[in-house]
């Protein structure tokens, strides 16, 4: 198991979830004492007018003593959240391969016009 130290404590094991502008960061580290504790970092990338970018980033620290409850109730609400709305991805911002509604629907208009032959009802 490789250790790492970042100047405050000592990261002992770190997992990074990349999802969209989010990032999430699972970091072990340890206490003076030599316990250990985890930290839960989302970092979000914005955008300035300029151009250049800049990182918010929240951090929720997790004792070994919160653990059990924790995951409980996380594992409940994400139940929740997957029971009562399904694990299809609603929200467009997430979805890689969406197109703006106004331009699908444009394709869809220009693809429908050239597939239809015009009929005289008065020939039936």
């Amino acid at each position: 198991m490789e250790s790492r130290f970042n100047g405050e404590q000592e990261e002992i094991f770190s997992k990074v979830l990349r999802a969209g502008r989010r990032t999430y960061f699972f970091d072990v580290r340890a206490t003076k004492a030599g316990d250990y504790y985890l930290t839960l970092t989302e970092s979000k990338k914005f955008s300035n007018e300029d151009g250049s970018f800049h990182y918010k980033k929240h951090k929720i620290y997790l004792y070994k003593e919160d653990f059990t409850a924790f995951a409980e109730i996380l594992n409940e609400m994400m139940q929740f959240v997957v029971d009562t709305k399904g694990e299809e991805v609603i929200s467009e911002r997430h979805q890689k391969d969406f197109k703006k509604e106004e331009d699908a629907s444009s394709a869809d208009e220009n693809q429908s016009s050239s597939s239809f032959t015009d009929l005289d009802f008065e020939e039936l």
